[in-house]
């Protein structure tokens, strides 16, 4: 099965034709990207499913935020590390690899975090990641004081917790349906 076939194990063929708006996505995509990342084409079989995911998706990780994008898609791998899920591990470490521009960190975060030289911010930010991911109902008032101690507002906690939240949800999506990751990830920024 390549990519361009299904981009789950679910036969949820993509609507055809796509909505002019939806086909500008994905034409944008194209161009910025090189590719239609294949979560969208699973999607895309009930574009009001589409929508609310990218707009949701975009909202978390594209939007004005005191946390960078880097940190953003440290968190998505962090996550998706910890739930084993191979869509999101390559797509978005490939994205920790662009942005930071040093593979070994983005290697380093798919393995295992603790072991990337972080600061103290970065830390404490994908330590509340796994918490949250590990055992959510265990976090208490410290695990929020201590993002507050490393310089994160209460604004900037609910983003770190959202985020995180997002990517537990799509992992499993992504791991329930055997969703394949675009093979053009595998070799970006190395």
């Amino acid at each position: 099965m390549t990519d361009t076939d299904m981009p789950t194990a679910l036969n949820l063929p993509m609507v055809d034709p796509l909505p002019p708006e939806t086909q500008k996505y994905f034409d944008i995509c194209t161009e910025k990207l090189g590719m239609i990342p294949n979560v969208l084409k699973a999607y895309a079989f009930d574009i009001d499913k589409l929508n609310a995911f990218t707009a949701m998706y975009n909202d978390l990780m594209l939007a004005d935020s005191n946390l960078s994008k880097l940190e953003r898609e440290m968190i998505a791998v962090v996550v998706s590390s910890i739930n084993r899920c191979f869509y999101c591990l390559v797509a978005h470490g490939a994205a920790v690899r662009q942005l930071s521009g040093d593979p070994k960190l983005g290697e380093m975060l798919v393995m295992n975090y603790r072991v990337a030289p972080l600061g103290d911010r970065q830390r404490a930010m994908l330590d509340f990641a796994a918490k949250m991911t590990i055992a959510s109902a265990e976090i208490e008032e410290p695990d929020r004081q201590r993002l507050r101690d490393v310089g994160f507002s209460d604004r900037d906690i609910w983003d770190i917790a959202n985020v995180a939240g997002f990517f537990n949800m799509t992992n499993r999506v992504a791991s329930a349906t055997a969703m394949q990751p675009n093979d053009e990830y595998h070799a970006q920024s190395r």
